[in-house]
């Protein structure tokens, strides 16, 4: 994989002398596969170079444009890219897709008579417009993830993966604590987190680094980072090398030195080698020596919006005081095109009967209330989706209170004052996470020491072994199933160590019924996926292998770590009896025993 960086400023283009070494043009970033594929990333005004060195070629072009969003700065260079005026060319644009406006709405705004004087439907390329949303496809041969940032408008960061590589592009994020932002090493809120998992191990992560801690203040709420932050979520994800991008337009050549030099210090100071360097125009970083080193793991598409999900109707709850706080979240849900609906005095009732896909109530006054009633949600029951986005307002941080909240199962929190743009934003985000995504699994309390404990036994990656593929044979035949499986849970994906009627090694975790049955100590059984809220939606049921019917048996070790499951599928609805679930738990008791004999000896220290 290569990566060449076209336009590296953020909100607007700064040409000049002081902008020489890492250029002036606004976001656009070159990737391009060892088979070919070219993905485009943003199209601010470092497009136009690319465009014009790409017009120079005789072939035609053919390539995949991701938008991340459409403000001005990542959008500009859309009409000066050469490529779509070329016939012979055939260009495949994505962007986020919102509640009720399409990617191709949103770029032909820009090219209207009064600001522009060719219209998009005039291009001359073949141009196909995809709506995303967060999830996964397949672009050439590279696979990307998307997953929605922190960002005034509906924002989108990428990763991809090709050629053994990983490369995360997370631009115009902005952290969701101000102890985040301003470099604080405090347990990180739960989205802070989520944030952190997807740079999870990436070679080279792209990241908004355009504020420091110390103008953080003036400028919260602006959807962009700090150098602090970029730092401390590439360490915690592990990351190799971090490219501070998105530079401020106030920051010249010598600036971006500065904050340079200052974020491998805070990254030195952390005892870590990453590599970390400021995004320049011109700059290509080339990954050919790792070309097909890590294979890349092939799983469903479901970042594509579909367009019945996203048309159905959506109701918010909420339970605000504040007549202001109410009136911005109003006009915010009334131009998504969603419906408000106010608590009441009965606040579970309202949610029993409306089946909100979002609840929002103010948490300053009514702590203990409002924890109360979120244990209430989460214990599901009476018509209640124990899993619906549950969001509080606050008009201050209060970085203990929200950890508390997090603890109950708050799903994140809002600081205000906030603009009804940015409420707007958030809100569309968590609409469509929740609208067109099945119910990932939570993380069990034991999640660090249980993926630990995975680890060290050595079997992820390994190759396959009579003494755990006996039992799959035997659980197909015996239970006249066409998959059976011996599924270890990472801590992002599933991985297969033994396999009966399946292919595919691996699965995203969060699409896999296994890391929902590792939450509990019996056999976990879903007669009908179709019929169950957590799994009709899933790829894996609504795609191959058209999951219908599940049943699997947590692989538990001696110190009570789920690292996995024995389980058995099938592409019809069915139900086992008590005799039927009492076998396939022996035989998962067997599986475990021998994970338990390699781990014990993967521990001995000669």
């Amino acid at each position: 994989m290569l990566v060449r960086f076209w336009g590296t400023r953020g909100s607007i283009a700064k040409p000049g002398p002081d902008t020489v070494r890492y250029g002036g043009n606004t976001s656009c970033v070159e990737v391009r596969s060892s088979r070919g594929t070219l993905v485009v990333l943003d199209c601010g005004t470092g497009a136009h170079g690319l465009g014009q060195m790409l017009a120079r070629t005789s072939a035609p072009s053919r390539g995949h444009l991701l938008i991340g969003h459409t403000h001005w700065d990542h959008i500009q260079g859309f009409p000066f890219f050469a490529p779509l005026f070329d016939a012979r060319d055939e260009w495949h644009v994505y962007g986020p897709r919102g509640v009720g406006s399409s990617l191709r709405e949103s770029l032909s705004g820009q090219m209207q008579y009064a600001y522009f004087p060719v219209a998009l439907k005039e291009l001359g390329a073949t141009l196909h417009y995809h709506d995303l949303v967060e999830g996964t496809l397949d672009v050439g041969d590279i696979r990307v993830t998307t997953q929605y940032l922190h960002h005034p408008a509906l924002t989108l960061g990428f990763r991809l993966e090709a050629d053994g590589v990983t490369v995360v592009y997370s631009t115009d994020h902005e952290p969701h604590t101000t102890h985040a932002a301003e470099g604080s090493r405090d347990p990180p809120s739960s989205e802070d987190r989520r944030h952190a998992r997807f740079l999870s191990n990436a070679d080279l992560v792209i990241h908004d680094a355009q504020y420091t801690a110390a103008e953080y203040a003036a400028k919260r709420g602006w959807g962009h980072s700090t150098v602090e932050y970029a730092v401390d979520t590439a360490l915690a994800a592990k990351a190799r090398r971090l490219a501070l991008y998105h530079h401020d337009p106030t920051r010249n050549d010598d600036a971006v030195d500065a904050l340079t030099e200052f974020a491998r210090e805070r990254a030195a100071s952390a005892g870590s080698g990453l590599d970390v360097f400021a995004a320049a125009e011109g700059l290509v970083v080339d990954f050919a020596e790792r070309a097909a080193k890590r294979p890349v793991r092939r799983r469903g598409q479901t970042a594509r919006a579909d367009p019945a999900l996203l048309a159905a109707a959506h109701r918010i709850v909420i339970g605000v005081g504040d007549p202001r706080i109410e009136r911005v979240l109003h006009d915010a849900s009334m131009h998504e095109g969603l419906r408000l609906v106010r608590a009441g005095g009965d606040p579970a009732a309202t949610i029993r009967a409306e089946q909100p896909s979002l609840v929002m109530f103010e948490n300053e006054e009514t702590e203990a209330n409002v924890r109360a009633l979120v244990h209430a949600i989460r214990q599901g029951g009476d018509g209640i989706d124990p899993e619906v986005p549950i969001v509080t307002v606050r008009t201050q941080e209060n970085p203990d209170a929200q950890q508390r909240d997090a603890e109950a199962g708050v799903s994140d929190c809002l600081i205000f004052p906030f603009s009804e743009e940015y409420a707007r934003a958030r809100i569309r985000a968590w609409v469509l996470r929740e609208a067109v995504h099945w119910k990932a699994a939570p993380r069990p309390p034991d999640e660090a020491d249980r993926v630990r404990r995975l680890h060290s036994s050595g079997l992820l990656d390994s190759a396959a072994e009579e003494r755990f593929d006996r039992f799959t044979r035997i659980a197909a035949a015996l239970f006249d199933v066409p998959i059976a499986l011996v599924s270890l849970v990472d801590g992002e994906r599933q991985w297969f160590k033994s396999r009966v009627g399946l292919e595919t090694r691996e699965t995203d975790r969060d699409r896999a019924f296994c890391a929902h049955a590792i939450l509990g100590n019996d056999v976990m059984q879903v007669q009908d996926a179709l019929a169950d809220e957590r799994f009709a939606d899933n790829p894996l049921v609504t795609g191959e292998p058209r999951v219908r019917f599940y049943a699997g048996a947590p692989l538990a070790l001696g110190d009570g770590s789920a690292v996995g499951t024995f389980c058995v599928i099938d592409h019809r609805a069915r139900n086992f009896d008590e005799s039927q679930l009492k076998l396939l738990h022996d035989l998962s008791k067997l599986v475990a025993r021998e994970i338990e004999i390699e781990t014990s000896t993967a521990l001995v220290v000669p």
